[in-house]
């Protein structure tokens, strides 16, 4: 494939500005700026680890909560994903990671589907209400994967198999998001064309 597989984006919002570009095909380069510093360390991660370079510049009304702004953020990316994937012809479609971040440990499974699809499931009982970085809630792993997949259009499971430390948790998830990701999105030179029998996804 020779086509650069690239999109730019940006959305602005009564509560939130965002400006994103990215290449799918890049080496894990970022800047990342969302003004919600602990989502800002797991894009930054998200694009290491995925071999995604990913320029974020995000601004919204944190003075109220950070939930829009982490939101509308994953939105864009999801929405530039979807449009760098184009056609998505010769990748490999499925990636699946097992991370480990010292005593968490999540799962990632990844198919670049079309169709939006999310199962999270094993983050302790009370991760959710937890304030990573004192602004951060555990809830929004969960809300910011949802935007994300809904909008590239991908079937995601995320299993979090062990863990104590909320930040480790959520650390392991995003890593484990981006493995599978920087798998799936791969260029395999056995596939011919779109990799499913209906020749779309």
């Amino acid at each position: 494939m020779s086509t650069a597989r690239t999109a730019s984006r940006t959305r602005t919002t009564s509560e939130s500005t965002i400006d994103l570009s990215i290449n799918l095909d890049g080496t894990g380069e970022s800047s990342i700026s969302t003004s919600v510093p602990f989502f800002d360390h797991m894009l930054t991660a998200f694009a290491k680890h995925s071999l995604t370079d990913l320029t974020v510049v995000s601004t919204g009304d944190t003075h109220i909560d950070v939930h829009h702004t982490v939101e509308d953020t994953a939105i864009v990316l999801g929405q530039a994903i979807r449009e760098a994937l184009g056609d998505k012809a010769g990748i490999s479609r499925y990636g699946d990671a097992l991370v480990p971040l010292d005593e968490a440990l999540a799962q990632a499974v990844v198919d670049i589907s079309g169709r939006p699809y999310l199962v999270h499931t094993g983050e302790p009982a009370g991760f959710e209400m937890h304030l990573i970085g004192g602004h951060f809630t555990g809830s929004m792993v969960r809300h910011a994967f949802e935007a994300l997949t809904f909008h590239a259009g991908l079937t995601v499971h995320v299993n979090v198999l062990a863990g104590r430390d909320p930040h480790h948790i959520a650390e392991a998830e995003f890593k484990a998001l981006a493995r599978a990701f920087r798998q799936a999105k791969a260029l395999d030179p056995l596939v011919v064309g779109i990799p499913s029998t209906k020749g779309a996804l």
